[in-house]
C-alpha cells in the first residue's frame, strides 16, 4: 500500500447535505422534486450529470438547451458555495483528521478524487488542504464516475500504480470507479448501496491505518491464491 485516494463529500466532510439543499432549491424552479432516493443517485457524479439525472426523473431531459443547462448548473453552484462558506475545521468528519495524520506518519501518499470542482475551496476551509499530495481536477478527466478516470489520474499524479492504491468512497458510482481502476475499494456507509466494495465501515471513526493495512494484506494473500 503506497497511497490512498479519498472522495470528499461523505468521506472527509458532510457537504452532501449542501448539495441536496442546493439541488432542491434549483429543481423547485423547474417544478421537479428532488427526494432522498433521487439524491442518492446524484452522489459522486458531476454537476452536469446530476442535472441530467434530475431532468430525466421528470421526463424533462429534452426541454432545455445546453446553454440553459449550464445556467442551471451555475445557479446550483452559487447556492452551494453560499452554503459551504460556513465550513470550518469542526466540520471534518469524526476520526478523519487523526486518520490522515496516521497515514502520513506511515509515509502513505494522499490524494482527493472528488467530482466536486469546489474541492480545493472546501479543503482550504477545513484547514487540511496541505495534507494532500494531489487534488484531481474533475474538469481534466474525460469521463466522470462511475468511470475510473478520476482515480487513474489520481494515481498518475501520485506516481503510484493503481494496484498499490486504496480508494475510499461513500457512493455506488464511486465504488464502481475505484473497482474499475483496479484499486482496493473501501466504502463508508450503507452496505446495500456499497455492496460491491472490498470492505465496508459504518462510519469514518472506524477508519485507521491498521485496518487499511489488514485489508491490504488480506487482498494480497488472495491474489497469491
Amino acid at each position: 500500500m503506497k497511497a490512498v485516494l479519498f472522495d470528499l463529500d461523505g468521506v472527509i466532510t458532510d457537504t452532501a447535505k449542501y448539495h441536496f439543499e442546493a439541488w432542491r432549491a434549483i429543481s423547485k424552479t423547474l417544478d421537479i422534486e428532488v427526494n432522498e432516493d433521487l439524491n442518492e443517485r446524484l452522489k459522486g457524479v458531476s454537476r452536469e450529470e446530476s442535472l441530467n439525472r434530475i431532468l430525466l426523473s421528470a421526463n424533462k431531459e429534452d426541454m432545455y438547451t445546453k446553454e440553459e443547462k449550464d445556467k442551471l448548473c451555475k445557479a446550483k453552484n452559487d447556492v452551494y458555495i453560499e452554503l459551504i462558506n460556513s465550513l470550518t475545521p469542526k466540520d471534518i468528519l469524526p476520526g478523519i483528521e487523526a486518520f490522515i495524520k496516521e497515514l502520513k506518519k506511515n509515509n502513505i501518499k494522499l490524494g482527493i478524487a472528488s467530482a466536486s470542482k469546489n474541492a480545493p475551496r472546501i479543503l482550504e476551509a477545513l484547514g487540511i488542504k496541505d495534507e494532500f499530495d494531489c487534488i484531481v481536477n474533475p474538469s481534466l478527466v474525460s469521463r466522470g464516475k462511475p468511470s475510473p478516470d478520476i482515480f487513474i489520474e489520481g494515481c498518475r499524479m501520485l506516481n503510484v500504480d493503481s494496484k498499490d492504491c486504496i480508494g475510499i468512497e461513500d457512493s455506488y458510482s464511486g465504488i464502481k470507479a475505484i473497482n474499475s481502476a483496479n484499486m482496493i475499494s473501501i466504502g463508508v456507509g450503507k452496505s446495500d448501496i456499497l455492496k460491491d466494495c472490498n470492505y465496508i465501515v459504518d462510519n469514518t471513526e472506524l477508519l485507521d491505518y491498521k485496518l487499511l493495512h489488514k485489508i491490504w494484506s488480506e487482498q494480497e494473500k488472495r491474489k497469491l491464491g
